[in-house]
């Protein structure tokens, strides 16, 4: 049956079988990352060559290939032909949108909810591409506020629509795990950009779009 599996859905498939990193080893001979995960180990004080560890060092050179993969992003491709001349002017807002990423300062994570609106200028962008839009900022190394105004000036400049405004929402385990060590501190940004910052009346309709209880589908 396998054999009869279009590529993309075999990929499908293989991404649902395994565990992040948990793909088969490349035959390559261990590069730099493995090296520095094994020294890492090492000034830990533990045994890199112990059966836990083995594998390990190239279990997280293969994860942070795909926590990182939004480098690798072609903008382009991501559009492609997915924007479309509409007679609509009024507010289109995707919220409640998960995303994960790493902090550039610490390699732990931070996640949460980013939502995205605009008003268009007779072009719409197909609804799945904001969420691989947010996507692609998150899965770099990052800073919430950077991401947040990324999100925002790449919908600006794609649609040149009226407006834009983007608010993200966030648990930084760097603020949890470490430091201040402060469960549930969520960190919020924004960004707004045309009749989002001119107009308050625009501002406070997004707002209170997201402070709406989503409806249970």
């Amino acid at each position: 049956m396998d054999g009869k599996l279009a590529d993309d859905v075999r990929a499908l498939v293989d991404e649902i079988e395994r565990d992040v990193g948990e793909g088969p080893a490349t035959p390559d001979a261990p590069g730099a990352v493995e090296s520095a995960v094994r020294q890492i180990l090492l000034e830990m004080g533990e045994d890199p060559g112990r059966e836990g560890l083995r594998d390990t060092p190239a279990r997280v050179r293969r994860m942070y290939a795909e926590l990182t993969a939004g480098y690798h992003v072609d903008p382009e491709r991501l559009v492609g032909r997915a924007i479309f001349e509409v007679d609509y002017s009024e507010m289109v807002v995707v919220k409640d949108i998960p995303f994960y990423s790493l902090c550039e300062h610490h390699l732990l994570p931070f996640f949460g909810q980013a939502h995205v609106a605009y008003i268009p200028e007779g072009r719409v962008i197909g609804l799945s591409k904001i969420p691989r839009i947010v996507e692609m900022y998150a899965r770099r190394l990052q800073v919430q506020e950077r991401m947040t105004k990324e999100i925002a000036d790449f919908l600006m400049e794609r649609l040149e629509p009226r407006g834009v405004g983007v608010v993200v929402e966030a648990s930084h385990l760097c603020a949890v795990m470490r430091g201040v060590r402060k469960p549930g501190t969520i960190m919020t940004t924004s960004h707004v950009l045309g009749l989002f910052r001119t107009a308050d009346r625009t501002r406070a309709e997004f707002l209170a779009h997201i402070d709406r209880r989503a409806p249970a589908l």
